[in-house]
């Protein structure tokens, strides 16, 4: 370690408690400041896919999390309407591989927190940071990480503000009571739409549902809808689908908006990561993911590099990753949700051939992201 610093993150999301963790793991003063009056998490599930989970490992909390989670072993695309299978991939090349599991965000949220007070790192609620145009928030700081969101204060200041978009696309997320604990991710495509489920731990299943629309939705995940309008969008779907939307007594709505990755991710002594440098769109499932990768990445370049030579190399080592992760993203929702039937047909039969054929290329080409391991040496 070249020096020990005093370090503020602004946020108790998984980017902030993570990168706390790392960077009192490798011997820094860290204190995680967050706003809100206690750090708890939103009611919904999150994929915590290989390259998340090598970071959540190499930190020491990987025992936590494979006890809090259900472990997917297959990813399954089925045609909605019809409720025939497109393609099934096989998540498992080998059982000592890093695996990928489902949680829920509270309980990530909670080993986290666990992992981070047990390095030593200092928690506050109730503490918004406010920056200072430039350098430090708060007095004696050596620097301020920025680890506060889509909404980042920090960003405001490190960067320019991000117009975002409205993408035409609302999600609904919601949990059900249900006892089928197949350790699958299924996505079922249909036109203009796709739902995504699979199983958390103590009975219960994880659902995440998009439609392209072009009435407005607000941003955010807090915002209460009908459970009849979800079941609404989705009536033509087969199979288990129907079922488990009948089940839904509670669900939330958002509107997917684009951000731009920042320009600039530092600026004197103030850095971002996170969804606060590069929003994701949740259609590869790697928010929390490229957020764990960010923490790992940036206690490594503090702890390598004097101040000033880490931030701008954390940017250089991060910025065209997540940028092409986002892209991926973005490229995703449009195969989900073609809506010609001629287009459609095509599509899901050579997926089908594809992976009858040649399942192991299927996959491969999805190792650029599942595959990266940012704490190898």
């Amino acid at each position: 370690m070249t020096e020990k610093l005093k370090i503020t993150v602004a946020g108790a999301g998984v980017a902030g408690l993570a990168v706390a963790t790392a960077l009192a793991g490798r011997g820094h003063d860290v204190r995680v400041a967050e706003r809100a009056d206690a750090i708890t998490e939103v009611g919904a599930g999150i994929q915590i896919s290989p390259n998340g989970m090598r970071v959540i490992e190499a930190l020491g909390l990987g025992d936590k999390l494979a006890a809090a989670s259900v472990r997917i072993r297959k990813v399954r695309l089925i045609d909605g309407p019809s409720g025939r299978d497109v393609l099934t991939l096989d998540m498992v090349k080998d059982e000592a591989d890093t695996p990928w599991y489902a949680v829920h965000r509270a309980a990530l949220i909670e080993i986290l927190l666990e992992g981070a007070r047990k390095a030593g790192v200092t928690t506050d609620t109730g503490l918004a940071i406010v920056p200072p145009p430039e350098g430090r928030a708060l007095e004696g700081d050596d620097l301020l990480i920025g680890a506060d969101g889509l909404k980042s204060a920090v960003r405001a200041r490190v960067d320019e503000a991000s117009k975002a978009f409205f993408t035409s696309q609302v999600a609904w997320r919601a949990i059900i009571a249900d006892d089928d604990d197949t350790p699958e991710a299924r996505v079922y495509l249909g036109p203009g739409r796709h739902l995504v489920s699979y199983p958390l731990t103590e009975g219960r299943r994880n659902i995440v549902a998009v439609e392209r629309r072009e009435a407005w939705a607000e941003e955010g995940w807090s915002h209460e809808d009908h459970p009849a309008n979800l079941r609404a969008a989705f009536t033509t779907f087969k199979g288990p689908v129907r079922d488990w939307l009948s089940r839904v007594e509670r669900v939330f709505l958002w509107g997917l908006f684009r951000h731009q990755v920042a320009h600039r991710w530092h600026s004197g002594r103030q850095v971002i990561l996170g969804d606060a440098a590069h929003p994701t769109l949740p259609f590869l499932a790697q928010g929390a993911n490229l957020a764990l990768e960010d923490a790992w990445v940036l206690a490594r370049c503090l702890s390598e590099n004097q101040v000033e030579t880490a931030l701008p190399l954390f940017q250089q080592l991060r910025a065209d990753r997540c940028r092409n992760v986002a892209d991926a993203a973005t490229r995703n929702a449009r195969n989900y949700h073609v809506s010609l039937a001629p287009a459609r047909y095509i599509g899901h039969n050579a997926l089908r051939l594809a992976g009858a054929l040649a399942p192991d290329r299927v996959r491969g080409s999805l190792d650029w992201i599942y595959g990266y391991d940012v704490t190898a040496p």
